[in-house]
């Protein structure tokens, strides 16, 4: 089974995401950079897929799977503890 978003919105530090399974995530906007220093405009701009939230214009993939298993941005690599 395959859990899907319904409804993403931001407040100014979160981005919350209501799930198909009635479930609601609050992911901190620090987890994505590219999320925490758009404008709001550009952060309303997504388009909802089956496993995932997706940005054109902030060249920016979310993976449902992902915020689930509590993983933020991977595209970089940050220094260890």
């Amino acid at each position: 089974m395959t859990i899907s978003a319904t409804e993403v919105r931001f407040d100014d530090n979160t981005m919350w995401v209501s799930l198909d399974d009635g479930r609601t995530l609050g992911i901190p906007l620090a987890w994505f950079p590219r999320l925490l220093v758009a404008p709001t405009a550009e952060r309303l701009r997504f388009e909802l897929s089956p496993g995932g939230i997706h940005w054109e214009t902030l060249d920016e993939d979310i993976s449902i799977r992902g915020l689930l298993a509590g993983r933020g941005d991977q595209t970089s690599k940050r220094p260890a503890a």
